[in-house]
């Protein structure tokens, strides 16, 4: 069976914070999973590779991207909407 969007995102971003999958919660910030800017640039590398999209260059800009890094739940939204867009 095929791992979700949501599954892999969640992967993803435990690989880069050093936790566990089943410790990421969807409300999380990176901030709080001691996620720095060099650890979202690898998070936002390691999801682009995942899914074969491109995040916008300015997604820590969300009103400007549409790209939202607020919390991993608005992550896992934002890689589901440029997933469908790539399926269109």
């Amino acid at each position: 069976m095929a791992q979700s969007v949501q599954e892999k995102v969640i992967a993803i971003i435990a690989e880069q914070a050093v936790l566990e999958p089943s410790d990421v919660k969807m409300d999380a910030t990176l901030e709080e999973l001691g996620i720095d800017s060099l650890g979202l640039v690898e998070s936002i590398f390691a999801i682009e590779e995942a899914f074969d999209i491109s995040v916008p260059f300015n997604a820590n800009d969300p009103e400007a991207s549409g790209f939202d890094i607020s919390s991993v739940r608005a992550i896992v939204a934002a890689v589901e909407g440029l997933v469908a867009q790539q399926a269109a």
